[in-house]
């Protein structure tokens, strides 16, 4: 038997969709994600957007510029502590294009890698596909789904919660 990964409620209208998911989180439910064929701005507001990408990215810049910094210093004054027409060992100035360089360098490639990773591809298929009726979400249908993964989610009283807020459908997504 597939594992669960969450249940889903078809609605066919917005609004019923932005109440179902108020309620959801109103009872306490956080892991959900809701689903409809254009941005409805209440939602944003319902189910906030957790995104570590920015933070992931700036550490990344960070680590480059210290990298680059350490690099150039230890070089410069330890490594090979050569005296170019008397300039000191010690010259940042010099540091500054190959600092800004791995910087970017390093901040870009995290985000290129975080980005992904936080996408979960290389996912070809997403367990909500496995609902036959979720092919119509980017026509007219709005759907929520809550996640397995949340602390309050059991399946049973899941799929009552939201058989009680007048979907016209309810399914358990299984995960394949």
């Amino acid at each position: 038997m597939p594992a669960i990964y969450g249940c889903a409620a078809e609605f066919d209208d917005p609004t019923k969709l932005i109440e179902a998911a108020r309620r959801a989180r109103e009872v306490g439910y956080r892991r959900m994600e809701a689903y409809s064929p254009y941005s409805i701005h209440e939602l944003e507001e319902i189910i906030p957007m957790r995104n570590p990408l920015p933070a992931i990215v700036l550490f990344s810049g960070l680590l480059g510029t210290a990298t680059a910094w350490g690099m150039q210093s230890g070089i410069a004054i330890w490594d090979f502590p050569i005296n170019v027409g008397g300039r000191p060992l010690y010259s940042w100035p010099s540091f500054v294009p190959i600092t800004f360089e791995l910087t970017v360098l390093f901040a870009g490639t995290a985000a290129f890698f975080a980005a992904l990773w936080l996408c979960g591809f290389p996912r070809i298929h997403h367990p909500v596909f496995n609902v036959a009726e979720f092919a119509r979400v980017t026509d007219d249908r709005f759907f929520l789904c809550i996640e397995a993964r949340d602390g309050r989610f059991h399946p049973e009283e899941t799929f009552e919660f939201l058989s009680e807020l007048e979907p016209m459908r309810v399914w358990e997504v299984e995960r394949e």
